[in-house]
């Protein structure tokens, strides 16, 4: 091969890699996913991790560096967003291939979530169906600020952290779908257990917010009461 195409190839091949890199740590990823749910700053995106804040700070420079997410200050506060739709699809593309090519993945999801609510999860078609007919009530269970940042429209929000205290807020006698941020989601599984420990039929959704939105789905942002949006 001729030393130039040599060159080339090995240049944007190493550029590819800083993208493979850029997604070679798992708390990487996670904090790909966190912002999947919308713009956050970087003290929500520690909290949620796990992370400290110098760790969260790294995590992020790396993603920056390999132009998958971009900063916006706001007075003291950095906040960062997916640079570009396209990191979303890469990350999918990441979770298609290990789900199609390791077996582990399999077995995780299968353990965790057959044991936290023991039932096949809700396809998106099927809940759009139930909720248009009025036979379900739909809760979204992340943090506010997710939820105001966009959700799957007539959904309460109801984050998991409040559920126990705000149980009364659900009516009886109707089905409660929860959902969260993705197929590999605790939340909802957490939500459904707790539900049915307190004697209601409940089910989570099978994908999270991100896949109902990009899927052309009805979706709505801002905050909204439960009271009141029984009321509609």
């Amino acid at each position: 091969m001729p030393s130039a195409g040599r060159a080339f190839k090995d240049a944007v091949f190493s550029q590819f890699a800083r993208i493979a890199a850029a997604f070679g740590s798992p708390k990487r990823i996670e904090l790909i996913d966190l912002l999947a749910q919308g713009e956050r700053p970087v003290e929500a995106l520690a909290r949620e991790a796990g992370l400290t804040l110098a760790n969260t700070s790294r995590h992020l420079q790396v993603l920056k560096g390999a132009g998958l997410v971009t900063p916006r200050k706001a007075g003291l506060q950095v906040f960062y967003h997916l640079a570009d739709p396209l990191v979303l699809n890469g990350y999918r593309a990441l979770q298609a291939l290990a789900e199609a090519r390791l077996a582990e993945v399999g077995r995780l999801v299968t353990d965790f979530f057959s044991s936290a609510d023991g039932l096949e999860p809700i396809e998106s078609g099927e809940l759009l169906r139930r909720a248009r007919g009025g036979d379900v009530v739909v809760i979204d269970v992340r943090p506010p600020e997710e939820y105001a940042a966009g959700h799957i429209a007539g959904a309460l929000s109801l984050p998991l952290a409040d559920l126990e205290r705000r149980l009364a807020e659900l009516p009886r006698g109707k089905r409660v779908v929860a959902y969260c941020r993705g197929p590999y989601c605790v939340l909802s599984a957490e939500a459904v257990r707790q539900l049915r420990r307190r004697g209601r039929v409940a089910e989570r959704l099978k994908d999270g917010y991100p896949e109902w939105r990009d899927a052309g789905l009805p979706v709505a942002a801002g905050l909204e009461s439960p009271r009141r949006a029984k009321r509609r």
